[in-house]
């Protein structure tokens, strides 16, 4: 679970992100875990990628490219290759398993600032450089528990499969947290960021789907869904959570928590699945 503002990039903050520097090491302690697990796969969920009211959009093809421009920065770009065996195989279980989600309507193949700030701190965490594949995944307007749901596929296409893969769930938590922030204050966004850290801290991924969608909007949060479907992912396993950061001086609320398996527990099986 990871924030992704694009200030923390020390190019564009330009000494800005020292005030979120709690955050900054975070990432680099978090992505610091990927680098050591060496995964043959990152799965990065992103609340910036193509959505779809009904439908979840796996970014197609072999690779794709993203760079900072649109914040002033072309220079830092990535250059990413894609696991299309593992999108290839997380699509056709989706279809068997009825939920839409797939590699159509891509909108903008080139990296979105979800993806990229994540990939920014993994890529420093193996000394720059990206040797492991990626899989993007988007978001959806459908209830939680299928965001829930994809998780538990994605999943089952790595144990299918059989690779080693870590998955980074990117989203800001409230933007409502101050009058002078950018989008100004509503009471119900400290509300919400003292309980998602709190549900997340404690991996209580049951409680994710009990949060209400109307509360959610009014607390200007992005990353509820991203978390959703990577607690979706850890179904039926045991984790070791740990809450490595939170603050939100900008008014706008960033979390870091990071989760190893530890092995099964079917105490921890939140929704039906097969």
């Amino acid at each position: 679970m990871v924030p992704h503002p694009p200030t923390i990039i020390p190019e564009i903050g330009k000494g800005e992100e020292l005030k979120v520097n709690s955050t900054i090491l975070a990432m680099t302690k978090a992505m610091m875990l990927i680098a050591e697990a060496q995964p043959d796969t990152v799965v990065i969920i992103s609340s910036h990628n193509t959505m779809y009211t009904d439908y979840f959009h796996i970014s197609p093809g072999e690779n794709a490219y993203g760079d900072f421009e649109k914040f002033g920065v072309k220079e830092v770009s990535f250059n990413v290759n894609y696991d299309s065996d593992f999108t290839s195989n997380l699509t056709k279980i989706a279809k068997e398993e009825n939920l839409e989600a797939g590699t159509e309507g891509e909108i903008d193949k080139r990296l979105d600032h979800g993806t990229m700030v994540p990939l920014y701190f993994l890529r420093r965490a193996y000394y720059g450089k990206l040797p492991c594949k990626i899989v993007r995944v988007g978001l959806s307007g459908m209830p939680f528990v299928e965001h829930y749901r994809l998780g538990t596929l994605i999943k089952k296409t790595a144990e299918k499969l059989k690779k080693t893969v870590c998955v980074i769930g990117s989203g800001d938590l409230s933007h409502v947290l101050k009058k002078d922030g950018p989008y100004g204050y509503k009471p119900e966004g400290p509300i919400y960021d003292s309980r998602i850290m709190d549900v997340m801290e404690r991996a209580a991924f049951g409680e994710l789907l009990r949060f209400s969608e109307d509360f959610n909007r009014r607390a200007s949060e992005c990353g509820h869904r991203s978390f959703t479907i990577m607690a979706g992912c850890l179904d039926g396993r045991s984790v070791d959570a740990r809450k490595l950061s939170y603050e939100g001086p900008f008014g706008v609320g960033y979390g870091v928590c990071t989760y190893l398996v530890k092995g099964p527990d079917l105490c921890r099986r939140f929704i039906a699945v097969d």
